[in-house]
């Protein structure tokens, strides 16, 4: 039987197959998707495995994996390899080819914000960050601070959207811009099985968080610590459900050549019970 798959490490917490067994029974196709722990240390003979196996049509790819797997292909698209993360993998005439559908997700997320000459606020430095990063670069944004546990490390950002203003601080700021449009955490702080998002940082987002989109990509749990804060400070909360539908999107298609149908209430109400 053909299938895919999402790896990473840890993975149990993965609600990727509800999604696409959901599309797969809709749509009638006799497949099925997978959930696949794999150790750093074992990416390479994974992979080497896998491309031998011809009902294997692809894998989603999560951490700690994104920026790793990239040596480790054949090709990549020219997004995934701006962003420099690959969260897609696909079998394509013998070779393996990297995507990186996070931007789908992220846009998903976000499109419907106003970033005209605003600012933002990004939580992260990884593979997550760089997607969210390449979005912003053409929504017209005045700046973006980075908070990252090594703001050094993260400077390298400021590379995929040369004409916006960067700042850079840690993940415990005295305070954030008074009036952003989004603030946007692509860390695991708060996911389960990761730290919690420190106190100075909560605190800050909550001085800023009226009339910004608070958008956490951390899915599980659904509501989280920084959601929370930034609701109660006035914010409208996107949780991390938005994003995960928003790239598997185009992940199915990839994966078993023809896109799903339309998002709806039944698959939302079945990744939250």
């Amino acid at each position: 039987m053909i299938y895919a798959e999402v790896i990473g490490d840890p993975i149990a917490h993965s609600k990727s197959p509800l999604i696409h067994k959901h599309w797969l029974q809709l749509l009638d196709i006799e497949g099925d998707y997978l959930r696949t722990r794999v150790e750093p240390v074992n990416l390479g003979d994974f992979l080497a495995q896998r491309r031998e196996d011809p009902d294997w049509l692809g894998c989603n790819v999560t951490v700690p994996h994104k920026e790793k797997i990239v040596p480790l292909i054949d090709e990549v698209d020219q997004s995934a390899a701006i962003i420099g993360a690959v969260n897609c993998v696909v079998p394509r005439e013998g070779k393996l080819v990297g995507y990186n559908t996070d931007v789908d997700g992220i846009a998903a997320s976000l499109d419907g914000t106003d970033f005209e000459g605003r600012d933002a606020v990004l939580i992260g430095a990884g593979g997550a960050a760089r997607a969210a990063v390449a979005y912003l670069a053409y929504r017209n944004l005045r700046s973006l601070t980075v908070l990252a546990r090594d703001p050094k490390k993260a400077e390298s950002l400021s590379e995929l959207a040369p004409r916006l203003a960067f700042k850079f601080d840690t993940l415990e700021p005295a305070e954030l811009h008074p009036t952003p449009a989004a603030i946007i955490n692509a860390s695991p702080l708060g996911m389960v099985g990761s730290p919690a998002m420190p106190e100075t940082l909560l605190a800050a987002v909550a001085g800023s968080a009226r009339g910004a989109a608070v958008f956490d990509m951390v899915y599980n749990p659904l509501e989280t610590t920084f959601l929370a804060t930034g609701r109660k400070g006035g914010g409208e909360a996107v949780d991390g459900l938005t994003m995960l539908i928003g790239q598997a999107e185009r992940a199915f298609g990839l994966f078993f050549g023809q896109m799903p149908p339309p998002s709806s209430d039944k698959l939302r109400d079945l990744l939250t019970t």
